[in-house]
């Protein structure tokens, strides 16, 4: 599981907008901004936070820790994949 905030952390370090980061994981924008907004695991489905997942990584992002223990990112950009 990664966290709203690991998630927002994440878009900005790549310098990507919510509607790229729609494109690239086939969730809507609305629930992007909507998992966004918390700091824990966002209130959302399973698939929507792994296909967000999986497009971040994707994209060079590692994701460290744990929702409960010291969450964050590590940066090893590449372009996002539409």
């Amino acid at each position: 599981m990664i966290t709203g905030a690991q998630i927002r952390s994440a878009r900005h370090a790549l310098k990507i907008s919510v509607e790229q980061l729609s494109i690239s994981s086939s969730v809507s924008v609305r629930t992007i901004k909507r998992m966004e907004t918390e700091d824990s695991v966002p209130n959302s489905t399973v698939p929507n936070i792994a296909a967000i997942r999986a497009a971040l990584e994707s994209a060079g992002i590692e994701f460290i820790g744990t929702p409960d223990d010291a969450p964050g990112i590590r940066i090893h950009a590449r372009p996002l994949k539409p």
